[in-house]
């Protein structure tokens, strides 16, 4: 059997520095994600007035962003995170000062829109410098000038939490009435309310019908129209202060639990919290209903080499697990359908498009449609394989998965892992020995 930690969580340590930044006085962040989206946004807080102090033992010691800054001028670099350029973009708006905000790779043709336009109906002024909706772009605030906005969150769910994170900040707080068809991957902004709440802050959530407002809870929102939800923040409230943990990565562990179902050694994945709020969870669920054998303990979660079976799979609450699945489901007897995640096309690559390329690549049947794929299960090549990442990290460390059945991928940039998990191939490097170790034995 082979044990692999998890590392900590992109997501979390994204929220745990932000809510560090604009707490009350002096905080700790234990376990905080060193990755090229975790440099951003905290060189980006940098820039915004907070302080990092690295610890001995690997914590962080924040100092806040000053409660009454004096306006500035500042450059926010965001590299190729999404996350970094949505929380931030909110961030700065709510600050005193005018600000540029640009990236790299695909950033100047992610959207941006929905949120720079409910920023504008709080009263902060933002010049596109390229594509209109699309960074760069440059913004000047005196801060929020009101508190009521309405926000499109059928894109993205960072929209609606770079809102509420910044919310606090804010004199007026904030009331926001979601609008659009659907709330696109809603845990991660269930992670957002939570992380708040654990932060003295909370996030009230409603469901209005009319002039009637009725309180609801995150459970009850994804059952919910989105045009019937109302959130709500408390202003001029600094975040407690105190110790932020950040727990594992469940997008990262997803990797190596795949991994246990496809090669011959099982392989049992720590540090992972079975009750956590991170959408990527969902893959033991997936990996259940595609016949995998998976064992749920509190040392580990464990899955065992099994047959797959081609299966029906929504996957609009978790689309980072969509390169993951698509091998899986590559390797599974059957066709398996995978829809519901339209918003993959606009992330880091057209994961859409760039899974089905993959899979073309290695003989897999797959037709694409404008929320996910079909696949239909049966690799026709072996061998070595020449296979493009897009620059993604998710492409690339999901890729890697098919070495485990036959194929040695050769990966046009293996380094783009640096990106949320720099340590992905010194670990992947242990399952490769313990499969080779196993087909000796066998």
């Amino acid at each position: 059997m082979i044990t692999i930690p998890a590392p900590p969580s992109k997501s979390e340590t994204h929220r745990a520095l932000v809510l560090a930044a604009l707490a009350g006085g002096p905080s700790t962040v234990h376990n905080a994600l060193t990755s090229d989206d975790t440099a951003h946004t905290r060189a980006c807080l940098t820039a915004l007035g907070a302080q990092f102090f690295p610890q001995e033992d690997g914590s962080l010691v924040v100092q806040p962003i000053p409660r009454h800054p004096s306006p500035c001028s500042a450059e926010l670099f965001v590299g190729e995170s999404g996350t970094t350029c949505r929380l931030m973009t909110a961030i700065a708006a709510v600050l005193p000062g005018s600000f540029r905000i640009y990236g790299s790779g695909r950033m100047s043709t992610r959207p941006i829109a929905p949120l720079t336009e409910a920023l504008g109906r709080l009263g902060v002024d933002i010049t596109f410098e390229g594509l209109p909706g699309c960074p760069p772009l440059r913004l000047s605030s005196s801060g929020w000038q009101r508190a009521h906005t309405t926000l499109d969150a059928s894109a993205s769910s960072q929209y609606l939490s770079a809102l509420l994170l910044a919310a606090p900040r804010s004199p007026h707080g904030l009331v926001v009435d979601l609008r659009g068809e659907r709330i696109a991957s809603w845990p991660y902004a269930a992670l957002t309310i939570a992380a708040m709440a654990r932060a003295a802050v909370p996030v009230a959530t409603f469901h209005h019908r009319g002039d009637t407002l009725s309180p609801c809870t995150l459970e009850d929102i994804p059952l919910l129209p989105p045009n019937a939800i109302r959130c709500t923040v408390p202003g001029n409230q600094p975040y407690r202060a105190g110790t932020f943990t950040v727990e594992g990565d469940w997008s990262s562990a997803s990797y190596f639990l795949a991994a246990g179902a496809l090669g011959r050694v099982p392989v049992t994945v720590t540090h992972l919290r079975t009750d956590s709020l991170q959408a990527d969870r969902a893959l033991v669920d997936i990996l259940k209903r595609m016949g995998a054998r998976v064992t749920v303990a509190a040392t580990g979660i464990t899955v065992w080499p099994s047959p797959l079976m081609g299966a029906d799979l929504p996957m609009g609450a978790c689309p980072d697990l969509v390169p993951t699945v698509a091998v899986l489901a590559a390797a599974a007897q059957g066709t398996t359908r995978i829809h519901g995640a339209a918003h993959l096309r606009l992330k880091e690559s057209d994961r859409i498009a760039a899974v089905a390329d993959g899979l073309t690549r290695l003989g897999v049947a797959v037709q694409t449609t404008d929320d996910g794929l079909f696949i239909a299960g049966g690799l026709a090549v072996r061998g070595p394989v020449e296979l493009a990442t897009f620059g993604d990290h998710r492409l690339a460390m999901s890729l890697s998965l098919t070495e485990l059945l036959g194929v040695r991928p050769i990966l046009d940039q293996p380094g783009c892992v640096a990106k949320s998990f720099p340590n992905f191939w010194k670990h992947w490097e242990a399952v490769r020995i313990a499969q080779q170790e196993a087909a000796h034995d066998a």
